[in-house]
């Protein structure tokens, strides 16, 4: 597809609601499911397990409405701090915190990650602990020196950021800008953990993708001063003219 008449993310939004429905969904027809929630919760579980990343302050960005790698990372933050660009993001986000009718269903993210605990009956506390480690959802814009003006958020301990920088950034240059960006609202020490596909294109949605390999992540990461404690690749195995894409990528690093 023509990169001229792709949707940028920030700028041109995306149905949010529609987009977890495509990428992850718990219908037997989404196959998206590996490389979109268990590869993901799967390495964040791990992650945090060995105890190195914790402490009073999450901050997470996410493209569209998805919550799914907090149910791994809630037990070890006092305060989850969401930023969101689109405001249609946020109200479907405050429609599940809310327990409203219609909200879209995350119980197979909540299962998979009790499962993995061996704490499968406690699926609803998974949920309700989540929801209660969540502080504020707050509306961001990313070309401010300050993305969340006029507030001054308190800086990170750890950011995880899914999918994010694949659809905000343009080219290299502006990889490097946001993940820059990203790192001033962490705290010195403090950790960022990167989600993203590799050598993706358009899809469906006609969102712009950022195509990018393991190499360029790496090497950007190490250019803004972050030691790269892990990175996983998970090569793609389903098929779905939905989207094309090589790869998924998990990246664990700290200033």
């Amino acid at each position: 597809m023509n990169s001229d008449t792709c949707k940028i993310y920030h700028v041109h939004g995306v149905d949010c609601r529609q987009h977890l429905e495509d990428y992850f969904g718990d219908k037997p027809k989404m196959v998206f499911g590996d490389d979109s929630i268990i590869f993901s919760i799967v390495n964040l579980t791990k992650t945090f397990t060995l105890g190195h990343i914790k402490g009073n302050i999450l901050i997470y960005l996410s493209l569209s409405s998805m919550v799914p790698h907090l149910y791994a990372a809630c037990e070890f933050f006092k305060h989850v701090i969401i930023l969101k660009v689109q405001d249609r993001c946020i109200l479907e986000l405050k429609r599940w915190l809310d327990t409203r009718t219609g909200a879209f269903n995350w119980g197979h993210a909540a299962k998979l990650h009790a499962d993995l605990q061996e704490k499968s009956d406690h699926i609803r506390d998974k949920d309700e602990k989540v929801k209660s480690a969540i502080c504020h959802v707050v509306k961001c814009n990313f070309e401010k020196e300050n993305m969340t003006e006029p507030i001054d958020l308190p800086p990170a301990d750890c950011i995880i950021s899914a999918w994010l920088l694949d659809v905000i950034c343009k080219d290299k240059e502006n990889y490097v800008r946001y993940l820059r960006k990203f790192s001033k609202l962490l705290k010195p020490g403090g950790h960022l953990i990167l989600v993203g596909s590799l050598n993706a294109t358009v899809g469906k949605d006609r969102l712009h993708m950022f195509t990018y390999d393991e190499d360029f992540a790496r090497k950007a990461l190490v250019g803004e001063g972050f030691t790269i404690d892990c990175c996983v690749i998970k090569r793609r195995t389903n098929v779905s003219d939905v989207i094309d894409y090589k790869a998924v990528i998990y990246i664990a690093a700290h200033k």
